[in-house]
Formats: structure tokens, C-alpha cells, sequence
């Protein structure tokens, strides 16, 4: 037999082998690894951080040569050449010594462009990159939000409008209640989110960069660079509020923009967890009942004792990581609370895990609810079934009035509808049918129905659902996606908006 001898790897292999492994010996978030989109995790990378602060220096520096001061063409033109091939490996052994990330990086940007060294953050402070930064990110990332967001409202509007004339039984305190339409239903759903939608909207229209302010706020620094000159100042903070396509700066600010502004977006991001949780917990409940069924793949296993089981994973998963995201609005508060005076510094560890980590949980919930939105399964014969049996009970008052109409007394009607329900229900429990139709027609107090059919029929008890499904996409729906219908066409795959 021929001697088999293991296969040499080159360099890049090797290390590329060693990453590989390596990956599993340290933890690892799952938000990355497992749930949010690449999309997603780009927004939040140090490349695209780090290149978002070269930008603004970019900005800073054509702004301030506008403005008058010694700035060179060439000088902008070195810094424009190394705005992405950032040399991160001199940053981090920079910030060993210096152990300050922002100057770490300036050395380094410096080091790749020598000729712009001299008057690369001129006049500013750390958080002239680190808080814009922050803001130009959450603002795409907002962006990306609002897109899945309007995507699953897509979904679900088709969802909507294909079952609005389906009966189904409603449940109020989680118990049989007047019929609704499966349709219906799902306009409740979209509901919460389009209150997320315009509250995003808000945002993203109020969205503030935090500007040119100098280390507490006073434009100090610049004040010096611009000989006292307001109008230069003012130009400047307008110069880069334009590079970035922004309409707004903060107003005045501290050393950082005020914190509280992250809270609101978090406040945005946990009312998406909201309705996410609410749709999940209703389509848990729905295919415990096999109503209605989120996607089962046709290998998919749902348990590993109980092979027969088809568990909803993907709406549990949305509950779950939607009961993360909508604890971090706290944080965000205490953080805006305790931020003395022009600012500390206890908030800049805090913010770096939990705004990321806030939008990786957003983008995570919309993955999964584009996912199950796209593939909603209706079992309309258990509808039809499971409301027959219910229908008898909920169709007692209607019962009640055909036969005071016809001369009865209500209380007394009333009564024996109430003792006969009682005893079927117990019947029932016991192991028998539920037979109170057979019960009243038996009953000569209630003669006076002829036709228990046509009084049982479920269209009897939807009210307006239908009608009120199509007023709702049409009204308030159908507007919004008709603006989004470019851009998230490669979101809604099949769907057709």
C-alpha cells in the first residue's frame, strides 16, 4: 500500500486553517455568528468606524480651507487618497503607548499621509469623530432598518388582503371571543409596526450630527484658528453638515451631543422588538392550536426526543432576542442621566457594546420575520373546525334576540341559555361533545328559531373585517410601500408590492 503523506499547506492556508479553528477557543457573538445580516455587522465595523472618521477629517479640512485657512490642495488630495486603506496594525500599536484611540489614529493616517499630517483634526476634539461618526452609522443603519422594516409590512399586507374574507375565532384574556378574519388579524400586526415605521421616520428626519464644537462646546479652539470670526465658524459647521447630507446639527452641545438622543433611537429600535414579540407570541399560540404555521422545512428537525414535533424556532427566536433589545432602552437611559456637567467618560465603553448591539437585535428580528412573513402557512379546515365548535356559544345572543323579537322574556331566555351552556361545557370536559344546538332545539322556549344554519353561518360575526382590511392597506399601507418599492425589492423576494 502506498505511503499517504499529509498535503503541505502554504502560509495563507495555514493561517486561514489556524483562524478557523481559533474561532471556536473564544466567544464569539451570536448576533454576529448566527442571527443579524452582513449588512448589518458592516455598518458596525471598525473599518467602516474608522473610515468614517478620515472622512470627517476630510470634511474638516476642506471646510477649513474654504474658510480661509492654509490648507492645500495636495494635503486633501493625500488625505482623500487613504480614506479605506486603513493601517490599523500602526493604530493599535499607537494606542499602546498612547492609549488613546482617536490619537492613535490620527498618527496613523498621518503616517500614510505626511504631507497632511500637520493639519489632519485641526481645531477639533476627539468626539468631532468619534460622536459624528457615531451618528453618520446609526443614520445607515437606521436606514437598513427602515427598509426590512417596510419589507415584513409588504409581506404581511399580502398576508393580509389574501385571508381578509377567512373566519377565524377571535380571543379576548386569551379565550374564545367573537369571530375576526384571519386577514384581520394580520392588520393588527401591521399596525404596531407602522407605528414603528413613523416613529423611525421621525428619527431619521430629526437625526442631529453633533458638528464642529470644540472640547466642551464653545468652539473655543476654532474661535483662535478663525481670528474670532462667528461667520467662519459657522460656515465650517455648515461645510461638514453638507459633506454628510445632513439638515440638522445640534444646537449647542457639551463635549459629546447629548445622550439622550441614543435613547430615543433606542426607544425606536425596542418598539420594533415590541411588535415583533407580540406577532411572535400570537403565531406561537396559532400553531400551537395548528392553525397557522411559520415555515417548516422539509428536513427540519423540531426536537430531538420527540421526532414528530414541528416547533416554531423561528418565532421563538424572535421573542427571544426581541426580550433582549427591549431591555436596553434603560441603559441607554441611565446613561443620558448621569453624564455631569459637559461630559464623562463613563458612557463610551457602555455605548460601544450596547448601540451596536442594539441594531445587530433589530436586524436580527426583521431577518426572521422577513423570513417567516415570506412563508405563512394556513390550515383554513382546523379554522373552519375549531370555529364551528366555538360558534354555537358565541352565537347564543344572537339566538336570544331572534326569540325576544318573537316574544320572549330576555332574562328568562337568558337563563336557560346559561344553564344549557354550562351543562354542555361540563359535558364536554367530561369526554363528551359539545351538543348545545341540540340542547336549545329541544328546548320549546326557543321555537321560535327556525333555521339554526343560517344564524350559525361565521360571516354572520365578522362584522366589517374584511372591508376594514382593504381600507387599512389601501389608506395607510399602500402609500408607504409604493415609496420603498425600488429599494426593497430585493427584500421581498417573491412579493410583489
Amino acid at each position: 500500500m502506498a505511503k499517504v503523506t499529509k498535503k503541505s499547506l502554504s502560509i495563507s492556508e495555514t493561517i486561514n486553517e489556524l483562524s478557523d479553528k481559533s474561532r471556536f477557543s473564544a466567544y464569539s457573538n451570536p448576533l454576529i455568528t448566527r442571527y443579524a445580516s452582513k449588512e448589518m455587522s458592516t455598518i458596525f465595523s471598525e473599518q467602516k468606524r474608522i473610515g468614517y472618521f478620515r472622512r470627517l477629517w476630510v470634511a474638516l479640512a476642506e471646510g477649513e480651507q474654504a474658510c480661509g485657512l492654509n490648507i492645500t490642495n495636495a494635503q486633501i488630495k493625500e488625505l482623500n487618497e487613504h480614506l479605506d486603506d486603513i493601517n490599523f496594525d500602526v493604530a493599535l500599536e499607537r494606542e499602546k503607548e498612547v492609549r488613546h484611540d482617536v490619537m492613535a489614529h490620527i498618527y496613523a493616517y498621518g503616517k500614510q499621509c505626511p504631507q497632511a499630517a500637520p493639519i489632519i483634526h485641526l481645531g477639533a476634539t476627539s468626539c468631532y469623530v468619534t460622536d459624528n461618526a457615531d451618528i453618520i452609522i446609526y443614520k445607515e443603519a437606521l436606514e437598513l432598518t427602515q427598509y426590512k422594516l417596510v419589507a415584513v409590512i409588504a409581506r404581511l399586507r399580502e398576508f393580509a388582503l389574501k385571508f381578509k374574507k377567512t373566519p377565524t375565532l377571535g380571543f379576548t384574556h386569551y379565550q374564545p371571543a367573537q369571530p375576526v378574519t384571519v386577514g384581520k388579524r394580520a392588520t393588527l400586526w401591521i399596525q404596531e409596526l407602522l407605528i414603528d415605521y413613523n416613529n423611525l421616520v421621525y428619527s431619521l428626519d430629526n437625526l442631529m450630527l453633533r458638528g464642529v464644537k470644540g472640547a466642551t462646546g464653545t468652539q473655543a479652539g476654532f474661535m483662535t484658528l478663525f481670528d474670532s470670526d462667528s461667520k467662519k465658524i459657522h460656515d465650517l459647521e455648515d461645510y461638514v453638515k453638507n459633506y454628510f447630507g445632513f439638515t440638522k446639527v445640534f444646537p449647542v452641545t457639551g463635549q459629546t451631543y447629548t445622550r439622550k438622543a441614543d435613547y430615543s433611537i433606542l426607544t425606536i429600535l425596542s418598539g420594533i422588538a415590541q411588535s415583533a414579540y407580540k406577532f411572535s407570541i400570537d403565531l406561537r399560540l396559532l400553531q400551537s392550536m395548528k392553525e397557522v404555521e411559520e415555515p417548516f422545512e422539509k428536513n427540519q428537525v423540531g426536537s430531538s426526543a420527540m421526532a414528530y414535533k414541528r416547533n416554531p424556532m423561528r418565532s421563538e427566536r424572535i421573542s427571544s432576542i426581541a426580550r433582549y433589545l427591549m431591555s436596553l432602552p434603560i441603559n441607554a437611559a441611565m446613561t443620558a442621566a448621569t453624564q455631569g456637567f459637559e461630559r464623562t467618560l463613563d458612557d463610551s465603553a457602555n455605548r460601544r457594546i450596547v448601540m451596536g448591539q442594539a441594531f445587530l437585535a433589530v436586524d436580527a428580528i426583521l431577518e426572521l420575520m422577513m423570513n417567516v412573513t415570506d412563508g405563512l402557512v394556513v390550515y383554513e379546515k382546523v379554522i373552519e373546525r375549531r370555529l364551528r365548535e366555538e360558534l354555537p356559544f358565541i352565537a347564543t345572543e344572537a339566538i336570544l334576540m331572534e326569540c325576544v323579537k318573537a316574544g320572549g322574556s330576555r332574562q328568562h331566555l337568558h337563563e336557560k341559555i346559561r344553564e344549557h351552556s354550562m351543562a354542555c361545557e361540563k359535558q364536554y370536559r367530561d369526554g363528551g361533545e359539545k351538543d348545545l344546538i341540540a340542547r336549545l332545539k329541544k328546548d320549546s322556549d326557543f321555537d321560535a328559531i327556525e333555521d339554526y344554519d343560517k344564524i350559525l353561518d361565521p360571516k354572520n360575526f365578522i362584522g366589517r373585517s374584511d372591508e376594514q382590511t382593504i381600507e387599512f392597506i389601501n389608506q395607510h399601507i399602500d402609500p408607504i410601500l409604493d415609496k420603498f418599492k425600488d429599494k426593497i425589492q430585493g427584500l421581498t423576494g417573491k412579493i410583489e408590492v
